[in-house]
C-alpha cells in the first residue's frame, strides 16, 4: 500500500467512522492501517470524557465492524480490526485532550523551543493553565509544539 493510498483510506475511514462513533458517545481519536503480511491491520482509537470502558470498546467494535461489512471501504483484502483507547502516551493535540487530563502532569514543548513540565489545572478551547513549581502558567494551545502526559508512579503529595 503506497503512502497516498494509505492516506486516502485513513481519510475515508475517518469520514465513515466519526459520525458512527459519535452516535455512541465516543470520539474517534486515531485511525491507523498497516500491512501485516497478506493482511492489513486496522487500529481504531476511541475516547470519551471520563475514559472508555470495556463495554464502550465492545460497542465501538461491533459498530465499526458492521459499517466495514456494509461498505467497500476496506476493499477485498483481508484485515484485522482492533478497537481500543489511545493510551496515556498519545500527544495532547486538541482542547478535549487537555480537559480529559486535568490534574495530570504534562511535559510541554512550545514553538519557541522552551519547555514546561507542570500539572494541568484548567483549560478552555484556546489555552491550558499549568501549575509549575506552585506558579500558574497560561499556555496558548497554538504555541504548543508537543505535549504529553508524564507517567507518575508515585504522585508527590500536595
Amino acid at each position: 500500500m503506497t503512502t497516498s493510498s494509505r492516506d486516502r483510506l485513513v481519510a475515508r475511514l475517518t469520514d465513515e467512522l466519526t459520525p458512527l462513533l459519535a452516535a455512541l458517545g465516543l470520539d474517534l481519536e486515531d485511525v491507523d492501517v498497516t500491512a501485516a503480511g497478506k493482511r492489513r491491520l486496522l487500529r481504531v482509537a476511541v475516547d470519551k470524557d471520563g475514559g472508555v470502558t470495556m463495554d464502550d470498546v465492545a460497542d465501538g467494535t461491533r459498530e465499526v465492524s458492521r459499517i466495514l461489512d456494509e461498505t467497500d471501504v476496506m476493499g477485498s483484502q483481508p484485515y484485522t480490526l482492533e478497537v481500543g483507547s489511545p493510551g496515556v502516551d498519545r500527544p495532547l493535540t486538541m482542547p478535549r485532550h487537555w480537559r480529559r487530563n486535568t490534574d495530570r502532569l504534562v511535559k510541554v514543548k512550545l514553538s519557541d523551543d522552551s519547555e514546561l513540565t507542570g500539572r494541568i489545572v484548567g483549560n478552555d478551547d484556546d489555552t491550558a493553565t499549568l501549575l509549575v513549581d506552585d506558579e500558574q502558567h497560561v499556555v496558548s494551545l497554538g504555541d504548543v509544539a508537543r505535549a504529553r502526559v508524564q507517567i507518575e508512579l508515585k504522585r508527590k503529595e500536595e
